[in-house]
């Protein structure tokens, strides 16, 4: 039995190969991993992102009323 690909007739036995070279490969190319010599990325820490969030209040009750709420949040959570 074939299979009419793009005009060309392929049997199923080639289909059925490259089926399974295809998924050995790709999965020797995943397993394999990255580089040893890739540099680590940079996480940030909690400080940091609590200093990049810009607050856009429109008075400043209402910004004292966000970082108050925000650090009742902090204390009731347990990370």
């Amino acid at each position: 039995m074939s299979y009419t690909i793009l005009g060309r007739a392929i049997k199923t036995e080639y289909l059925a190969l490259g089926t399974l070279l295809s998924t050995v490969g790709l999965s020797y190319a995943a397993a394999s991993g990255g580089s040893k010599d890739a540099k680590p990325i940079h996480k940030q820490t909690l400080q940091e992102v609590k200093d990049s969030v810009k607050l856009d209040s429109s008075s400043k009750e209402e910004e004292e009323f966000i970082k108050n709420f925000v650090a009742e949040a902090e204390k009731g959570s347990k990370h």
